[in-house]
């Protein structure tokens, strides 16, 4: 899968911090501030190129979320393949301090995934199941 990064800036290249690690370690391309409890879109300085028939998922970071109470708004976030601008990460800060970042820090994750070949059929039912519509806490806690 190619990876360009904008400016030359090699540093900013997705990387696995150990060899086994699902995730790709993303880093902000300059610094930011994410206010407490707001939201701040954040470039990575990146494009992808992705095959035909994958995705990359763009998830938060459980140090962030543990330590800074930041996280990813949307996640995962989805990049297309047929997406290729500038991968953006959106952050929230869900804490009660501003959350500083320098250029360089790792701000999330991406992981980077197959598609199953999916169509959708129009049907008038469905199967039903023992679940039924039993939703949001059906299941106790």
């Amino acid at each position: 899968m190619k990876v360009k990064v904008l400016m030359n800036d090699k540093d900013l290249m997705p990387v696995k911090a150990h060899p086994d690690d699902a995730g790709f370690d993303i880093r902000a391309s300059e610094d930011t501030i994410v206010y407490s409890n707001s939201v701040r879109i954040v470039p990575t300085g990146m494009r992808l190129s992705l095959p035909k028939g994958y995705e990359a998922q763009i998830r938060p970071r459980s140090g962030m979320a543990a330590q800074y109470n930041i996280t990813v708004l949307n996640t995962p976030g989805t990049i297309d393949c047929g997406y290729t601008g500038e991968v953006k990460v959106i952050l929230i800060n869900h804490g009660i301090y501003d959350y500083h970042s320098q250029r360089g820090d790792r701000i999330a994750q991406m992981v980077i995934q197959k598609l199953p070949e999916v169509e959708l059929e129009l049907a008038d039912e469905i199967d039903d199941t023992s679940r039924g519509e039993s939703g949001f806490g059906s299941t106790g806690r």
